[in-house]
């Protein structure tokens, strides 16, 4: 399941149960790829493309999904970090992914 900038409309307060529906959906041994920006801050744009928009893009620490993660049930396998690519092409933020796996039944 690839999961990229899915959670980053979430508050931290919902992760826990988004995380366990993950961990629900997903068959023994399935995997997650998670995708976020990383940091603190919550981004409210007014526009997007010339469009008026009313969202939130919240920022996460990798340590604290991964953490989160865990404690749903799932297994981090790896945690990467990128910076952002040219401005031209998407903000410019330092980005986050994480690979997990629902253990298998009998396991952990």
């Amino acid at each position: 399941m690839r999961a990229f900038y899915a959670i980053v409309n979430l508050p931290e307060s919902a992760l826990p149960i988004a995380f366990r529906e993950i961990q629900r959906v997903l068959k023994p041994g399935g995997l997650v790829l998670l995708a976020f920006h990383v940091g603190d801050e919550t981004v409210k744009p007014t526009d997007l493309w010339g469009v008026p928009i009313s969202l939130e893009f919240r920022y996460f620490r990798p340590s604290v999904i991964g953490r989160l993660l865990v404690a749903s049930g799932l297994t981090v396998e790896a945690i990467w970090e990128r910076g952002p690519y040219a401005p031209d092409v998407e903000h410019q933020s330092q980005r986050a992914y994480v690979f997990a796996q629902r253990m298998h039944e009998g396991v952990g």
